[in-house]
């Protein structure tokens, strides 16, 4: 168990001098690199090239599930893996912890920047639904980058859900509404495109992924 309780990432980590100076000498944006020590459903350990041993946890670093990619992935395992050699952006000292936060997709292009870059308002754009929601459904557009369609914007006549038009895997045509950089949202309407191919299930977009529907 790495010496961590219930599986869970406990806190309140005695402070160590040496432990405490290296976290304290570290600038927010400094590329830290070490190997993966542990991987667990919240987040990655990492230990440090140059930082000392953890107390308690298998590495100094860590990096949480949102902070590992821009793109969506069902698994932490579909992103590194134990072993695996990595650079990352130091985010702040968790001093709770005693571990330095850090942050791997921080090295990569945003997605979601790249298209806003490309894009604007009322742009036409093919993509694939996602997921669905009681309120709309999600549609990606490009890799890593979704949108949504709210249940107003679903079909030219009101729908009360967003099964009784589209489905996950559904290749859709979509207009963009609104982009909002700041909050990374992308709001798109299927009800003011030209019409859709209509195929359910068969195609995907490159990148793109669907959640499993299940009987």
């Amino acid at each position: 168990m790495n010496g961590i309780a219930n599986s869970s990432h406990v806190g309140g980590v005695p402070e160590e001098p040496e432990l405490w100076a290296y976290l304290k000498s570290l600038s927010s944006g400094e590329r830290l690199s070490g190997t993966v020590a542990d991987v667990r459903q919240f987040g990655v350990f990492v230990a440090l090239d140059e930082g000392p041993p953890h107390p308690v946890y298998p590495g100094v670093g860590f990096i949480a599930i949102p902070d590992l990619s821009w793109r969506r992935f069902e698994s932490v395992a579909e992103v590194v893996e134990i072993g695996q050699r990595i650079t990352c952006e130091f985010l702040y000292f968790d001093s709770w912890n005693g571990e330095a936060r850090l942050s791997l997709r921080a090295l990569e292009p945003d997605p979601f920047q790249q298209f806003a870059d490309s894009a604007r308002e009322g742009v036409q754009v093919d993509g694939i639904v996602t997921k669905l929601v009681p309120f709309g459904a999600f549609v990606c557009v490009a890799e890593g980058v979704e949108g949504l369609v709210h249940l107003d914007e679903l079909a030219l006549e009101p729908v009360e859900t967003p099964e009784q038009v589209v489905q996950v895997g559904d290749q859709v045509r979509v207009i963009v509404l609104r982009i909002e950089r700041d909050r990374r949202r992308l709001g798109l309407s299927r009800r003011l495109a030209p019409a859709d191919s209509g195929r359910r299930g068969q195609v995907q977009a490159e990148g793109c992924k669907g959640d499993e529907v299940t009987e």
